[in-house]
């Protein structure tokens, strides 16, 4: 019989991404605070409530590392934005345009130069960490460097970053210095795990995001090299008990997706270069391709695959699975593979279009499956 490590750190052979549906009561306390109906006191009662009801599951079915499952957040990745100095909440014409689905149109723009004191996302490790079980560990997400800099690129925000910084670069070092500002705030609290959410490597295996793009600041190689640059900065000379790892995926929004294409166009750049423990890769549907562009991640790297969808309740085919993990394991050694969801379920506070109940027998599944694989 073979003989696997056994993962004490994250990734575990059985992950999440992060992100969980939305309690209906937390929907209902988030829309009257917006609507002025109650404080942010008596908002944060109720995230705090349901916060700790989410980590009891996630401990019940097994999770080894935990999440708030972003409850405190609207977006994935804006919240993190319009939590750093010099940056704001806008409202533009239009939102991120999904298959079939205009998301809002939330987004941010600069008013000040970006800095990473103080900011929320502590205090919400803080609170998980106080409540989590002996043993149990806990996973901060946020969006990743590149992340902030692609929406700050968009059309509609260029003026914000232009009227502040004299070049590009000078954006791309505060922005560094901020997030190794926020990771340090981090790990000053206890916490060793990070993972960096991406989904800017999604816009770029996409042929049609890549012809809209070919007019923008960058061409297609100079944003991934831009891109990797950040993201590397931001990763190096850690200690050694801090993991950094990253997800990518294509759009994760009311069950629908933004872009399609497998990793080869980012094999050589994210996967090949990108210096963080492992890799979370949406891998759940044709839009993802096949497993061949695995070959070019180092056989010292993890690579999590995200097999089973979080964009619907069906549940998913166990030998089917088994068979995908096997085809996989052609092109990254089988002990360095993990198996999670391919998203989260709740990128934004929508959620996808399951149950909670269904929620739960996917990550069950997830579990199931990896025990079977690597013991």
């Amino acid at each position: 019989m073979t003989e696997f490590t056994t993962r004490t750190t994250s990734p575990f052979r059985y992950d999440v991404v992060g992100s969980f549906l939305r309690p209906e009561e937390l929907k209902e306390a988030r829309e009257k605070f917006a609507q002025g109906e109650i404080t942010h006191d008596e908002l944060k009662s109720v995230e705090d409530k349901l916060i700790i009801d989410l980590i009891k599951k996630e401990e019940a079915v097994g999770l080894h590392a935990v999440t708030d499952g972003e409850f405190r957040r609207s977006y994935w990745h804006l919240d993190f934005f319009w939590g750093l100095h010099g940056v704001k909440h806008v409202h533009l014409p239009h939102g991120y345009f999904f298959h079939g689905e205009e998301t809002r149109n939330d987004s941010a723009q600069l008013d000040g130069k970006i800095s990473g004191e103080n900011h929320p996302f502590v205090e919400h490790f803080k609170f998980v960490r106080d409540h989590v079980s002996r043993g149990t560990q806990v996973k901060q997400t946020i969006p990743a460097p590149a992340q902030l800099l692609e929406e700050l690129t968009r059309q509609e925000n260029v003026e914000s970053v232009n009227a502040v910084y004299d070049s590009r670069n000078d954006l791309d070092k505060d922005v560094v210095k901020a997030y190794r500002k926020v990771i340090q705030s981090l790990y000053d609290e206890g916490c060793r795990t990070i993972q960096l959410d991406d989904c800017t490597w999604g816009i770029a295996v996409s042929s049609v995001f890549q012809e809209e793009l070919k007019d923008s600041y960058y061409s297609s190689a100079e944003r991934q090299e831009c891109y990797l640059k950040a993201n590397n900065e931001v990763i190096a000379d850690w200690p050694d008990d801090l993991t950094i790892n990253t997800h990518v995926c294509r759009g994760n929004y009311h069950s629908t997706w933004a872009a399609s294409g497998g990793y080869g166009p980012v094999a050589d750049t994210l996967l090949a270069r990108e210096q963080v423990n492992a890799f979370f890769l949406e891998y759940d549907s044709e839009r993802s391709g096949g497993f061949e562009p695995l070959q070019s991640v180092p056989d010292d790297k993890y690579v999590v695959i995200g097999l089973i969808t979080s964009k619907s309740g069906e549940l998913e085919d166990k030998g089917t699975i088994l068979e995908r993990i096997k085809e996989a394991a052609k092109y990254h050694p089988l002990d360095k593979l993990c198996l999670s969801p391919q998203c989260g379920f709740a990128s934004t506070e929508e959620g996808n279009i399951l149950t909670e109940e269904q929620q739960w027998k996917k990550v069950a599944l997830v579990k199931e499956i990896a025990e079977e694989v690597w013991g």
